[in-house]
């Protein structure tokens, strides 16, 4: 299925809302969003845009499950199969491909509903955007990074250091990027995961779904074919730009940094393209984030005791909490999950461990655990500062320490007072009743 086949399924089945009144990419388009969000938004007149523009495809795992045609509770697996076992996507071999039927080789950025999206924003940015590269050592690498405009051409792309594509950016001083908009979900859940240096991203999304790939108009890269907009240039590691204020995962506006800057100088799109927006900090930027995290965790915490299921829910900004499912078979089980759970995702700042009968997606069920299965002096287990998350605006300026906290929410194997399990009423058949 490609993404021009998944909008135009939502259409049918009603679940799409159109917006054919004109609406501002600056605010507007943002803030309707939010308003109407997990909905999908179709925005088809835009003030500053002969362009469409799409949201809210993907708020939760329910839509992205929907998508691969699989269960919710099979994505674990899914995206863990993938990473095991990659598939090289094929060439594009039918003449021109869909994001080239219109190339523009004297951009005008102005002229892309690019979204201003939250007051005090630095300016307008992309935040669906998939950044692709290559190092003649290390292959292609496939990642998210958001990027601000500050002219007809330019943008300041915010690089976090450490990762794959700042390697890349400050071995090479330069690289030629191509900026992939309008993506489906397989392809971006394979570049929000994280995997060894050299480990292609797009094999990841080629295994989940098959698509195919097309050569770049002017530079040496493949880019998936039927991307709604290709942005074609180069990121300069000597050239930095103020980058930000700019909401983060957390809901909270990021600091102004100094940033590489990116030169667009080809863009393709598709004929009748649609600009994918992604609210930054809302529900589809969480699934994003936290949902490639939920199979290393899973990995890591399978290692040690029998792990059924992970979630790194929206209330810890799908980033800073993860709450792990296990069946527990020896009373150390709870604990050994916690410092597991902590090695399979290092930015995490809290971890909940529950046991099979606690339903992981409620948030009552989770504190329902706590309140009558946690007790601090035993079942709290707090581990040595150490480095954290930037996004964390709690953790120590400069260093992010941070302090991380596990809980162990877990039920005895042995109880010597209380029952631990709900008592469940009567089943009652309400179709006697007229109900």
């Amino acid at each position: 299925m490609t993404l021009r086949d998944y909008i135009a399924d939502l259409e049918r089945r009603g679940k799409l809302a159109v917006v054919r009144e004109p609406v501002s990419k600056a605010y507007e388009i943002a803030g309707i969003l939010k308003k109407l969000e997990p909905r999908p938004v179709l925005f088809e007149n835009v003030n500053e845009s002969k362009l469409r523009v799409i949201g809210n495809l993907f708020c939760g795992k329910e839509p992205f499950a929907e998508y691969l045609r699989i269960a919710p509770p099979q994505i674990i697996a899914a995206m863990t199969g993938a990473i095991a076992h990659p598939i090289a996507p094929t060439l594009w071999n039918a003449g021109t491909p869909p994001c080239q039927e219109a190339v523009n080789l004297q951009p005008d950025l102005d002229s892309l509903p690019i979204l201003l999206h939250c007051e005090g924003d630095g300016g307008n940015y992309i935040s669906s955007g998939v950044f692709l590269a290559k190092h003649p050592e290390h292959g292609r690498n496939a990642d998210f990074h958001r990027a601000m405009q500050f002219s007809k051409t330019e943008m300041a792309v915010r690089v976090v250091q450490g990762r794959h594509f700042d390697t890349y950016l400050s071995d090479r001083k330069s690289l030629d990027v191509a900026v992939c908009i309008g993506l489906p979900p397989n392809i971006l859940a394979a570049a929000a995961t994280s995997v060894a240096l050299g480990f292609d991203e797009l094999t990841i999304a080629n295994a989940l779904e098959p698509f195919t790939v097309a050569p770049a108009k002017t530079i040496d890269l493949l880019v998936p074919s039927e991307s709604e907009f290709v942005l074609e240039g180069t990121v300069h590691y000597g050239r930095r730009h103020a980058e930000g204020p700019f909401v983060d995962l957390t809901e909270t506006q990021d600091i102004i940094r100094d940033e590489p800057v990116f030169e667009v100088k080809a863009v393709t799109h598709r004929r009748d393209a649609i600009w994918q927006a992604l609210l930054p900090g809302a529900l589809e930027h969480k699934l994003l984030m936290g949902m490639p995290r939920e199979p290393t965790i899973f990995r890591e915490v399978s290692r040690v005791v029998k792990c059924l299921d992970v979630h790194v829910n929206p209330g810890g900004c799908s980033w800073l909490h993860a709450i792990v499912q296990i069946e527990k078979q020896h009373e150390d089980d709870g604990k050994k999950a916690i410092a597991a759970a902590f090695a399979g995702h290092r930015s995490c700042k809290h971890v909940f461990v529950v046991d099979r009968d606690i339903d992981i997606y409620d948030p009552l069920a989770i504190e329902w655990a706590m309140a009558t299965r946690f007790q601090g002096d035993k079942d709290l287990v707090v581990m040595p500062r150490a480095p954290g998350s930037s996004l964390d605006p709690s953790s120590e300026p400069g260093t992010h320490n941070t302090c991380r906290v596990g809980y162990d929410l877990t039920q005895p194997l042995e109880t010597k007072g209380k029952k631990f399990e709900k008592t469940p009423f009567p089943d009652v058949d309400l179709n006697r009743f007229g109900w």
